[in-house]
């Protein structure tokens, strides 16, 4: 993902009148990266903040899908749902999980694109306290609102496609 979001935030800044273009796509990051950036480890930074919101993130996602799924069907079967009642239980799956992990991604993407030399976060927990520290709560929710009108219609396809291969797979 550092490659990913080394890209994004370059694109984001030069929108914005910020830096030059700096890499000319994901293998140019890598290089860099690997070149740069401590090697091999370079490219897994911000791994610890990655399973901090993947793990606690999943876990939420699948049990609120589960459990909408069986309040809309009234009970532990759920076989007879249509697929409208499927998007809605992946479309709120999708949204409990940016709900409930949303500052770890953030503190994550930080974590991530921090400079290497002269990094501003020794780490995770400096990261989050800094952004309260400055910008408050709100800091921690940047990007909350584009986020949530990505997940909810991804994460209700997605449901909706499994449950559609699951059910024609027998």
């Amino acid at each position: 993902h550092v490659p990913k979001l080394r890209l994004q935030a370059q694109s984001a800044l030069g929108s914005t009148g910020g830096s030059a273009i700096k890499y000319n796509g994901p293998m140019d990051v890598a290089k860099h990266v690997l070149k740069s950036e401590g090697g091999t480890l370079g490219l897994f930074k911000g791994l610890v903040p990655t399973f901090a919101r993947e793990v606690p993130g999943n876990a939420f996602m699948f049990g609120v899908y589960e459990l909408v799924k069986q309040y809309i069907a009234g009970g532990k079967d759920t076989s007879s749902l249509g697929r409208g009642s499927l998007i809605v239980a992946g479309g709120l799956a999708g949204a409990s999980f940016w709900v409930t992990v949303y500052p770890t991604d953030v503190v994550k993407s930080l974590i991530q694109v921090d400079d290497y030399k002269n990094p501003k976060y020794s780490g995770s927990v400096d990261a989050f306290k800094k952004v309260l520290r400055t910008e408050g709560l709100k800091g921690l929710y940047k990007g909350f609102g584009p986020a949530m009108a990505r997940s909810v219609p991804a994460n209700a396809a997605c449901f909706l496609a499994y449950e559609i291969t699951r059910a024609s797979l027998g």
